[in-house]
C-alpha cells in the first residue's frame, strides 16, 4: 500500500521531526510512504486567499488515484481498531493509494473538503499540525501492527 501524508506547513522544532521521521521509518516496511510538506500563508492578512492557495496546491500533491482522507474536528471519530480495519478495508476494495491531508492554521479550503473521501477526527480537540502528524503517522504504524497481529497495540 502505498500511503501519502500531505499536509500544510513544516515542522519546524526538531523534535517533532524526529517523532515524525521515527514513525515513517517504522512505517515503511509495511507500506510506501512519501510525506509532502505545503507551505503554509500568511492567514492574517486575507484567510480565503491563503487557503484557497494551500488548498490549489494540496490538490496538486495527491496522487491520481488514491483514496482521500482528511482529517477535520468534525470529522469520523475511530479507534485505533477501526483505523486498521478500515485501511484492511480499503486494501481489499483494490485501493491500494491512501492520501491523508492535514491542513494549516485556517484549516482546509473548500476544494479540498470537496475532494475527501472521508473525514477523520483524531479527537474533538484542536492539535498544533505538527503533533497531529506526529499522531496520524503513529496512529498509520500501530494500524499495520494491529493488520498483522504483531506486537506494539496494547
Amino acid at each position: 500500500m502505498k500511503l501519502s501524508v500531505i499536509a500544510v506547513g513544516r515542522m519546524k522544532e526538531r523534535h517533532w521531526r524526529d517523532a515524525a521521521e521515527e514513525y515513517t521509518k517504522r512505517l515503511r516496511p509495511y507500506a510506501t510512504v512519501e510525506v509532502s510538506e505545503i507551505p503554509d500563508r500568511d492567514v492574517t492578512r486575507d484567510e480565503e486567499r491563503a487557503m484557497a492557495e494551500e488548498g490549489a496546491d494540496v490538490l496538486r500533491a495527491i496522487p491520481d488515484a488514491a483514496h482521500v482522507v482528511v482529517l477535520d474536528v468534525g470529522g469520523k471519530l475511530h479507534s485505533s481498531t477501526d483505523i486498521a480495519d478500515r485501511l484492511a478495508a480499503l486494501g481489499l476494495e483494490g485501493r491500494s493509494s491512501v492520501a491523508f491531508v492535514l491542513g494549516g492554521a485556517a484549516g482546509l479550503s473548500p476544494d479540498v473538503l470537496a475532494r475527501a473521501d472521508e473525514r477523520l477526527s483524531l479527537g474533538r480537540i484542536t492539535l498544533p499540525h505538527q503533533l497531529a502528524r506526529v499522531v496520524l503517522l503513529e496512529q498509520l504504524y500501530r494500524a499495520f501492527k494491529i493488520m498483522r497481529n504483531e506486537p506494539y497495540h496494547r
